[in-house]
């Protein structure tokens, strides 16, 4: 089966003062970047989409859903790990601000207070019952960069949980044998955002 993860489209910058989960929707720009990726996949045939239940992700999913005639199927598995917090920045806003910050979470300061560890097996147990579910079909999850960089480094064999920084919309594909193997088809396609469609 191929199995295509979709990191959400950009939100907005959230900081809430009472320490409820910041969960930001869509930005103007997410809105189109999430337009822009139903459009791509139009021809592709998907017989399921699974989506994180933050708004990000299901606000980007939605027009996808609609493109491909398939409803939603919410996936509590691929949750990102800052589902809690109470602050929300892009890390591209972070990157553009303090370049030496996001360095810094980048090499690890994401996931202080995280159980990478329990992360990184919910993660990959959610994902590997889908491809169960699936056998010979084509799935999108539409989640996290976090879930993405998880789901990748443990096909790769990598010990390393965070390793590259997936693009807003990208689109990172696999391929799951019945019989066992996982292999990376591609990291972070993007060409739907280049504006040509």
């Amino acid at each position: 089966m191929e199995l295509l993860l979709v990191r959400h489209a950009l939100p907005l910058r959230v900081e809430r003062k009472d320490g409820a989960p910041a969960d930001p929707p869509l930005s103007n720009e997410g809105r189109r970047q999430a337009n822009r990726l139903a459009r791509w996949l139009e021809a592709a045939r998907l017989d399921a989409i699974y989506v994180s239940p933050m708004q990000r992700a299901l606000e980007t999913a939605q027009p996808l859903a609609k493109s491909q005639g398939v409803g939603l199927r919410i996936e509590p598995g691929v949750v990102e790990f800052d589902a809690t917090a109470s602050t929300y920045v892009p890390l591209e806003e972070i990157k553009a601000l303090d370049y030496e910050r996001w360095r810094a979470l980048i090499r690890g300061g994401l996931v202080e207070g995280v159980d990478l560890a329990e992360f990184r097996r919910v993660v990959t147990g959610s994902l590997e019952r889908i491809i169960d579910d699936h056998p010979g079909e084509r799935v999108a999850v539409v989640c996290h960069g976090g879930v993405i960089n998880t789901w990748a480094a443990h096909v790769l064999g990598l010990e390393a949980t965070l390793f590259f920084e997936p693009t807003y919309t990208s689109i990172s594909r696999f391929l799951a044998s019945a019989s066992g193997p996982r292999s990376v088809a591609s990291l972070n396609e993007t060409a739907h955002l280049s504006g040509g469609r």
